[in-house]
This record gives C-alpha cells, sequence and structure tokens, in this order.
C-alpha cells in the first residue's frame, strides 16, 4: 500500500460517497474504486460495504482507518523533517456544540492561528454529545468539545476543563419571575423551549422533571441556541440554558434568571479525543492552549 491509497481510502472513509471522493482528490471514479479493491486485496479483507444506493465501512474498515490516520500523519511528519521546513502544517478537525462555538471557542481559534498559522482549521459543529463521541470514534474529528457530567468512555481521553451553571430563565415579565422559588411542578403548563434530542442539558432537565413526576405537554424544539434567546426574550416560554449565553442577557435585563430549587447540576466543558488518535503538534498544541485559556474552576 502507498500513501495516495490511504489518502483515498481517508477520504471515502470520511465521505462514505466515491463519487465526492473522486471530486475532492481529483481522480476518476474508477481510480477510486481501483484503489480501494487494491488495497482490499492486499489486507485481505472488505474495508467497505454496500447497502442500496448507500456505502459503510465495515468493522475492519474502522479499524483500519485508525490506522491510516497515522501512516499519512507520520508521511507528512517525514516530508517536513527531511525537507528541512520547521514550521507546524497540516488539518485540525474541531467539534463543539453551538454554545461552545459562540462564547468559548473564539479566543481559542484566534490564539490557535497566531501560533500555528499554517495549520488549516476545521469547524464542525454537533447538536449533541453523541455525535461528537460517533464523529471522534471514526476519525472525523481530531478533537472536540463535550459539555455532560464526567464518567468515563473505553475509546476516549476526555480532560475536565470548566463546570457548568444551568440557568432556567424567562422573559421579564413572565408570571413565575417574581416567585420567591420555582419547584418542578411550577413548569407542568408552562411552554418549555428546549434544544435538540441528544443534547446533554436537556436530558437533565427533562430527567429531573420525570422524577418529580412533571411531564408538561407545551414543548419547542430548536436547532438554534439564539433561537431560544430570541423567542424567550419575547415571552413564548421558558428556556434552560448553559449560564455562559445567559450571562449577558440576564446583566443587561432582556431575560430574567427564575430562582430554581434545582440549580446545582454537575455539567463540564471537557475536551476529547481518541486515545489511538496520533499527537501530532498541531492536536497537542490546541490542547494545551485549551487548557491555558479555560483554567480549571472545577
Amino acid at each position: 500500500m502507498d500513501v495516495k491509497q490511504l489518502i483515498t481510502f481517508r477520504t471515502a472513509a470520511e465521505n462514505l460517497n466515491f463519487t465526492k471522493t473522486a471530486k475532492l482528490l481529483k481522480y476518476a471514479q474508477s481510480s477510486v474504486t481501483a484503489q480501494i479493491q487494491s488495497l482490499e486485496k492486499e489486507l485481505d479483507t472488505q474495508l467497505f460495504e454496500r447497502l442500496g444506493k448507500k456505502i459503510y465501512l465495515t468493522e475492519s474498515g474502522r479499524k483500519f482507518k485508525v490506522y491510516a490516520d497515522k501512516m499519512i500523519s507520520l508521511a507528512d511528519e517525514a516530508k517536513l523533517v527531511i525537507s528541512g521546513f520547521t514550521e507546524p502544517t497540516g488539518v485540525l478537525k474541531i467539534g463543539a456544540q453551538e454554545s461552545q462555538c459562540t462564547y468559548r471557542l473564539p479566543p481559542i481559534l484566534k490564539e490557535f492561528k497566531n501560533q500555528l498559522p499554517n495549520v488549516k482549521l476545521i469547524f464542525k459543529p454537533a447538536h449533541s454529545n453523541e455525535m461528537v463521541k460517533e464523529q471522534l470514534q471514526s476519525g472525523n474529528l481530531d478533537v472536540a468539545f463535550i459539555m455532560d457530567v464526567v464518567k468515563p468512555e473505553d475509546s476516549l481521553i476526555k480532560e475536565p476543563l470548566v463546570k457548568d451553571e444551568l440557568k432556567l430563565v424567562a422573559s421579564p415579565d413572565h408570571p413565575l419571575v417574581n416567585k420567591e422559588l420555582i419547584f418542578a411542578k411550577d413548569l407542568e403548563y408552562e411552554t418549555l423551549l428546549l434544544t435538540e434530542q441528544g443534547c446533554s442539558y436537556r436530558k437533565i432537565f427533562e430527567d429531573y422533571l420525570r422524577e418529580s413526576n412533571v411531564y408538561p405537554s407545551n414543548k419547542i424544539e430548536f436547532v438554534s441556541i439564539e433561537a431560544i434567546k430570541q423567542c424567550v426574550i419575547a415571552g413564548l416560554g421558558i428556556a434552560i440554558l448553559p449560564g455562559m449565553v445567559v450571562e449577558q442577557d440576564i446583566k443587561d435585563g432582556t431575560i430574567k434568571e427564575l430562582k430554581w430549587e434545582q440549580s446545582n447540576f454537575p455539567l463540564i466543558t471537557q475536551i476529547a479525543w481518541h486515545k489511538d488518535k496520533q499527537m501530532t503538534v498541531p492536536l497537542i498544541s490546541f490542547i494545551e492552549l485549551t487548557r491555558r485559556i479555560l483554567k480549571m474552576t472545577i
């Protein structure tokens, strides 16, 4: 096998589409197919399987991708060393939910680009922690931010960074704003403005309501946190959001925090990467920079 075949395999594994792979690499589709078949013959195993019009990685394909990533990275590193070029280059793929991207990542990304200007950054938003974990495990992400309770993962290294508060918020003229303390029963007939299924803090909130035998029927689901905030301001309903998202709005008085009886949930922002990930200079630098900027407060 050669590096060209490995790059073709990696691109196909990430896109699961031979036509798109050929377009990205500027090959004929027949060339992509031939390279994959040659690899499969050499490895004596099937790397992809076709179900209907779609292709999927086999279990062997998923395992081989980990090694393909390492071999490609080592080949790139060898070229740099031999050429005498010491400035780190390459691509770093980062995943995070919208709240992290909007409120936490900008200063980190700016500083990283100042330190390593020749490294290309690719940001991939994710709507749930499960999506992020799947992409880390498949190799589609190099590093990601997860907002969840701290729990071990067999294939991932997760490092806690910042403790996040959850805020129950409403518009300034909402009837519950002046209530001394909000209990689960108070929310039974309220309209709840929620993030998508799979969001960690939505799950925490719904578990809390379920444990209190409260099942609100009026729910509106959004893909955008900013949309939720605007709907809260407009008086459409009540939302549960990370403190970093609504901190300025609460200060400005456009949103009011409700005095909630259950506000201390163990929600932690964590940086995560696959335990078998090749630790390149850009990846190590990004992790260290993130540690420095997001000093642990837990």
